[in-house]
């Protein structure tokens, strides 16, 4: 049986204050859950917290952590379907709900799933209950098999934390035509979840999946601290296709670590976007595996402002020939926020006809502002077609004078501009109510001073 509490010693000593006095998790009626957990606890005796020190990290100080206590929720949410009607998206009928990391089936809908007995859209706990067989097979080829956690301090906690998560499958040759909302709500300062996803397109499906994290406002707390370390594997085998989007709108004190890892089966279609505006540190690292004939679409959007640090890295690795890759991440700077982008695509020897292009494109609000970024290429065949660039810019003072000239004050030709920087991104999400929401979102914030 695994526990947490098995931790001895951990480095630095930030995992055993963490996980100390922590209650002990069940053990889970699959062994192979069991033995993922028992592995992640061994390596979380070994591994160390990353540290400016560590190259992956140089840019991103997460230090204000390692000084704060955090704790699980222990007891079920009393929130109501009204409390957050809010926070559902118009084309998701069907949606899972995790408040504080516990899955809250009150204010969840499997309407998919209810209407084709094949497709899996459950927790865990759940689906183990209702499809134990085909459950099984699919947990054990996929569940942690994607994200690694070995050399992946934070991916470790979330494997060690491992007993329930949000899942996804959908069978061979189904197409969805109504996104799946993973919906992951923050209500309790000074509380640590460990969201999980699993998403497995089997050969020839089509879904999307709007995996969202939130926080439920309430005054007396929102701008108090709480943890949020998710980890999410999506695996799309032959001539499947899958559209994710990912919204990170937490607490303004929040810390928000999230591991994410893609494998593409040949000829198979990702397309991402991903957007992230809360929390006062997000760290989001991006793994895209691609087989032959596969094909990414990776987009990103980072608006932050006043002492926010949001980081992004991502990996596109070609592993076999003839496959596509696109990438544009922008960030919008304001304040005196910082904000990361380390973009690597790997092109392995072999992976010839390989077709990619990357940019980063990055403006500053204020003269504080501050960006990073860092895209990167490594091409280990001689037929491809590669192509990076990146850009860190303030607005095009010609662009403003144009607006003010046609009667706009600065600060709404200004305001115009940055929304339209951002809007770019937001445009490419696929579900029309979430992107009007998002678009509001963009246009609020940088109609506010930074």
């Amino acid at each position: 049986m695994s526990t947490v509490t098995a931790i001895r010693q951990p480095a630095a000593g930030y995992f055993e204050t963490l996980l100390a006095d922590q209650p002990q998790l069940p053990a889970s009626q699959l062994a192979s859950i069991n033995a993922l957990r028992t592995e992640a606890v061994i390596q979380l005796n070994v591994l160390k917290l990353p540290t400016l020190r560590d190259e992956e990290w140089r840019f991103t100080d997460i230090s204000q952590l390692t000084k704060l206590s955090f704790s699980p929720a222990l007891g079920a949410s009393t929130l109501e379907a009204a409390d957050i009607a809010h926070l559902y998206i118009e084309e998701a009928s069907t949606r899972l709900v995790f408040v504080d990391g516990i899955y809250a089936p009150q204010l969840s809908s499997v309407a998919i799933a209810a209407s084709n007995s094949a497709v899996v859209v459950s927790n865990l706990q759940s689906a183990l209950a209702t499809h134990a067989a085909a459950i099984e097979a699919t947990i054990a080829a996929h569940l942690g098999r994607h994200a690694a956690f070995r050399d992946n301090a934070f991916a470790a906690l979330n494997t060690a934390f491992l007993h329930d998560a949000a899942m996804v499958v959908v069978p061979r040759n189904v197409a969805l035509a109504a996104p799946v909302h993973l919906l992951f709500i923050a209500t309790q300062k000074e509380v640590a979840s460990h969201p999980r996803c699993l998403v497995v397109a089997e050969t020839g499906s089509v879904v999307t999946v709007i995996e969202d994290y939130v926080v439920w406002h309430q005054p007396r707390w929102q701008e108090e601290p709480h943890f949020t370390n998710a980890v999410t594997e999506i695996a799309l085998e032959d001539n499947a296709r899958v559209n994710h989007i990912r919204i990170q709108r937490e607490g303004g004190k929040a810390f928000h670590i999230a591991n994410c890892a893609v494998s593409l089966g040949r000829a198979s279609n990702y397309q991402s976007v991903s957007v992230a505006l809360g929390a006062q540190i997000s760290r989001y690292n991006l793994n895209v595996l691609l087989a032959e004939g596969a094909e990414c679409a990776v987009d990103g959007l980072a608006l932050i402002a006043a002492n926010q640090l949001a980081d992004t890295h991502t990996s596109i690795d070609h592993a076999q020939p003839h496959g596509v890759s696109r990438q544009l991440h922008k960030c919008i700077v304001g304040g005196s926020a910082h904000a990361v982008f380390n973009g690597k695509i790997r092109v392995r020897q072999g992976a010839q006809r390989t077709d990619s292009v990357q940019s980063s494109r990055n403006l500053l609000l204020t003269g504080k502002a501050h960006v990073d970024t860092k895209p990167q290429l490594e091409i280990f065949a001689d037929d491809v077609k590669c192509a990076h660039g990146a850009t860190i810019g303030q607005l095009d003072s010609e662009e403003v004078f144009y607006l003010n000239s046609r009667g706009l004050s600065d600060s709404v030709a200004r305001s115009l501009l940055t929304y339209a920087f951002g809007a770019e991104i937001i445009e490419r999400i696929p579900v029309a109510s979430l992107k009007q929401r998002l678009e509001q979102t963009v246009l609020e914030q940088t109609s506010s001073p930074s």
